[in-house]
């Protein structure tokens, strides 16, 4: 498996690839692209930090190129069963919500559907290191069940190097991988299918992240602590804080029930109070995208 490594800033400021190759520190901040000693000489051509890069887009080619593999890949449209329950993301509305946005995308069984998961962890399984890594692996959803979460099948593309884990600067390191995913999404040509012996234009979307709370908020930049911690309610949040531990409570959860559950006049098993208020309503991403340019975002 053929991979590259690319150079980072040790602040996580950028990638030395593309119109950074040549820079010999971060024109950001000023640091430098090498290591440094203890005596504080630079070991030039040794980098400070650097990340592993393992391109998708030759694997997904040699995946079709195995029959029993591509066979696979098309099972959703082929073989599964469509009776109404949700055993598969195929199943899911989004999926039919993506078959309805691009119906030249649906139309074929071939384009990929991918999941995005990023989470850090401590190298050699040592709970007492500081030192995190931080794997970024894909997921195809065109898969059957019983092989869509094998390890063979979960895709490793990025590796980003610590010794600290990268936060919101976790976009940095995507840039590679989201330059590959956008010419999925345009089109790679030539693309040999072993089933139908031929080539095709292989397209891939990415569907969806998978991701714990704190690692969602560095892949989307949304606020996931304080005030305003729900993505879904945002301004709505309305928490309350601790009066002893000043931790944020997040107590009106019964306003997502329906309007005459029985929990919402339920006092002493809550917060001794009825809850009368409804749910709010979750933005949609035109109305996201909306708020953020009132907001000069």
């Amino acid at each position: 498996m053929n991979y590259t490594k690319i150079h980072a800033c040790p602040n996580d400021c950028i990638l030395y690839r593309k119109q950074y190759a040549d820079e010999m520190c971060c024109p950001t901040c000023g640091i430098s692209r090498w290591e440094v000693c203890k005596n504080k000489k630079e070991r030039e051509g040794v980098p400070a930090k650097v990340l592993w890069y393992f391109p998708p887009i030759p694997r997904f080619k040699r995946m079709f190129q195995s029959i029993e593999t591509s066979k696979s890949l098309t099972w959703h449209a082929t073989n599964r069963n469509k009776d109404g329950l949700i055993r598969h993301p195929a199943d899911s509305t989004s999926w039919k919500l993506v078959d309805d946005k691009w119906p030249d995308f649906g139309s074929e069984p071939r384009n990929l559907r991918l999941a995005l998961s990023s989470d850090g962890f401590n190298p050699h399984s040592s709970l007492s290191s500081k030192y995190s890594c931080w794997p970024v692996i894909l997921v195809t959803y065109n898969l059957p069940p019983w092989l869509v979460m094998k390890r063979k099948h979960m895709m490793l593309t990025l590796l980003i190097s610590g010794p600290k884990q990268p936060g919101n600067d976790i976009d940095v390191y995507l840039e590679p991988l989201i330059d590959d995913l956008k010419l999925l999404w345009e089109g790679v040509n030539g693309v040999y299918d072993a089933i139908k012996n031929e080539n095709f234009t292989l397209r891939a979307l990415l569907f969806w992240t998978i991701n714990d709370f704190p690692a969602y908020g560095n892949l989307s930049g949304s606020i996931v602590k304080g005030y305003n911690a729900c993505p879904i309610c945002l301004d709505k949040t309305e928490p309350t804080r601790l009066v002893h531990g000043g931790k944020m409570a997040y107590t009106i959860h019964r306003r997502f029930l329906g309007r005459h559950h029985p929990y919402r006049k339920l006092r002493a098993a809550f917060n001794n109070q009825p809850e009368h208020a409804t749910a709010p309503v979750p933005l949609s991403g035109e109305e996201l995208l909306r708020r953020l340019e009132e907001e000069g975002c």
